[in-house]
């Protein structure tokens, strides 16, 4: 596969899974994760995901922030913190079949919980807890989204505060993994940095896909909402499972 064609991959997965992500708060980054690990070595794929998500998260966000709920924001990032920095010690760095079996078992973990199981994430050890257990399966497996949505299931919030809240989030969460895997993974973490050129396109594009996606946000109600979530997150998961096995097999 020349660079070119990867490249051409690399933009059109960004823009679809960013306009995935600003409809129902995650599933694209799961998408893209899986994709870009299956393009490139772990770091870049790392580095490059992280840079995106920042940038469609951030936007997100920024389009829905009069229904962001802070109080949550604010115990995840002490989450945050604490997961960057028992990782930081650990200098932990995942191979491409880990990653693709944990993001494709993800979805079904977080299926399978039970909602009477689901944790309070209004209460501050919940939301610190959600910190740590989301921000270190992100800088795990690259994204933390489909445990995050656990962390919802008891919250009474409407589709676009749930959207809302998660991009800040999620966001935190990404400015971790860049952190971490542009600074402090590997000693020769400046490899892992993309291309400049790639990133401007790729956060182009990821803007784009934002916009187009909170106008149908807009348009469909919190039952389909809900629904759909889940669907399309466990069929996600079953195709990385299967391309886990594959690359395991060959």
């Amino acid at each position: 596969m020349g660079i070119d064609l990867i490249t051409v991959i690399v933009v059109v997965t960004s823009l679809a899974t960013a306009f995935l992500s600003s409809i129902f708060g995650m599933l694209g980054g799961l998408i893209l994760m899986g994709v870009l690990v299956s393009l490139m070595q772990v770091g870049p794929a790392m580095i490059l995901h992280g840079l995106t998500q920042m940038t469609s998260n951030g936007y997100r966000a920024w389009l829905s922030r009069k229904y962001i709920n802070w109080k949550i924001v604010g115990t995840l990032f002490i989450g945050n913190v604490l997961a960057v920095a028992i990782l930081f010690f650990i200098a932990f760095v995942p191979d491409q079949i880990s990653i693709l079996l944990a993001l494709g078992i993800l979805p079904y973990i977080a299926w399978a919980i039970p909602s009477n199981f689901a944790f309070d994430l209004t209460k501050t050890p919940v939301g610190i807890l959600a910190g740590v257990v989301v921000v270190g399966t992100n800088l795990i497996a690259g994204v933390g989204g489909p445990l995050l949505d656990v962390f919802f299931q008891r919250v009474e919030m409407t589709r676009h505060q749930v959207v809302a809240t998660k991009a800040v989030a999620q966001f935190l969460g990404h400015v971790s993994k860049v952190i971490f895997f542009g600074g402090f993974a590997a000693s020769s973490s400046s490899e892992n940095w993309p291309a400049l050129w790639l990133l401007v396109i790729v956060m182009t594009v990821s803007v784009v896909g934002t916009i187009f996606g909170k106008k149908v946000l807009d348009r469909i109600n919190d039952r389909t909402f809900f629904s759909w979530t889940q669907r399309i997150m466990l069929a996600v998961g079953a195709v990385l499972i299967a391309r886990a096995i594959y690359l395991i097999n060959l």
